[in-house]
């Protein structure tokens, strides 16, 4: 049997990464941060446990990596449903309401990504990271910011604010309020993006299958799934 080439061996790490983000994912919206090992997130993945720290250097930026994959598809997801649009204000409607959505139908997940966050080292630095904050970053310039090195963490801020105030325990406020208050800041019309009435804030439904997020794309053979 002849030697994997270099592409087809980039293409198993690259899978075998997909599929620990999306057990994070999965395992942490079922049991909670403190009662996921990283043990447990390779098992659900079908991965050797030791391959976990090959990608990851512990359980707290695996999970982070994760939950900003999760962000950043479904705000591509919405950005990018039809009918597509090349306008400023529904793309920051639809930005708004894909990641109100996604803090209203994974409270748990999203309220230990905060809880995260909240930690000394902040951010994890990772490619899923780096996605969302170009995907926020063409929302603000599409929606005509002319600062957008001061507009972009100004939304960034307001969000994290809202999935704060979304997530908080006991205390919750509601999706409708805080989404008044980020479009009436951005001056959007309510009927814009997705309003909670007429279905799930993150594109127009509320499912809880994830894997799409993570598909992991071409076999390594180059045939499509």
């Amino acid at each position: 049997m002849s030697p994997r080439s270099a592409s087809v061996n980039e293409e198993l790490r690259r899978r075998s990464r997909e599929r620990l983000l999306q057990a994070a994912v999965e395992l942490v919206s079922e049991r909670g941060y403190e009662a996921t090992t990283l043990g447990d997130i390779a098992d659900r993945a079908g991965s050797a446990r030791g391959l976990v720290s090959y990608y990851f250097p512990g359980k707290r930026q695996l999970v982070q990596s994760a939950v900003h994959r999760l962000m950043h598809r479904t705000l591509e997801e919405g950005l990018e449903r039809e009918p597509y649009t090349e306008d400023g204000r529904e793309r920051m409607a639809r930005a708004i309401d894909a990641i109100l959505g996604l803090a209203r139908d994974q409270t748990v997940l999203m309220r230990q990504h905060m809880a995260g966050l909240l930690q000394a080292e902040g951010f994890v630095q990772c490619p899923e990271q780096k996605r969302l904050a170009e995907l926020l970053r063409d929302t603000v310039v599409r929606h005509g910011s002319q600062n957008v090195d001061a507009d972009y963490p100004m939304l960034r801020s307001l969000l994290m604010g809202a999935v704060y105030a979304m997530v908080l325990p006991n205390v919750p406020m509601p999706i409708t309020t805080l989404r008044a208050e980020l479009f009436a800041r951005y001056r959007l019309d309510w009927e814009q993006g997705v309003p909670p009435e007429t279905g799930g804030a993150s594109g127009g439904t509320c499912d809880t299958d994830l894997s799409r997020f993570f598909a992991t794309g071409r076999d390594p053979g180059g045939q499509s799934k």
